[in-house]
């Protein structure tokens, strides 16, 4: 089996997604041949905040302690100099 992620697209009042060259060159279709699709939609992030309450911390939270990380060395140099 192979997968592969590609974008759906609009054809007229239908919804259709291309197949790349090369997995339809690995799998031999041909057009017109019948396949079989398995079809998953990708989550997004922000449905999995709040899917974990025994993590013990809000979404705030974990927000919050990800963006203390994220201080580059001149904001602390800045934030230094404005204390004083």
């Amino acid at each position: 089996m192979v997968e592969i992620e590609t974008k759906t697209r609009k054809w007229g009042s239908s919804i259709g997604v291309v197949l790349p060259k090369e997995v339809v060159d690995e799998i031999g279709i041909k057009p017109n041949e019948k396949i079989v699709i398995d079809i998953k939609k990708r989550p997004l992030a922000k449905e999995f905040f709040g899917k974990f309450p025994h993590w013990g911390k809000s979404t705030q939270e974990i927000k919050d302690e990800m963006r203390e990380g994220w201080n580059s060395a001149s904001d602390i140099l800045a934030e230094e100099k404005s204390k004083k």
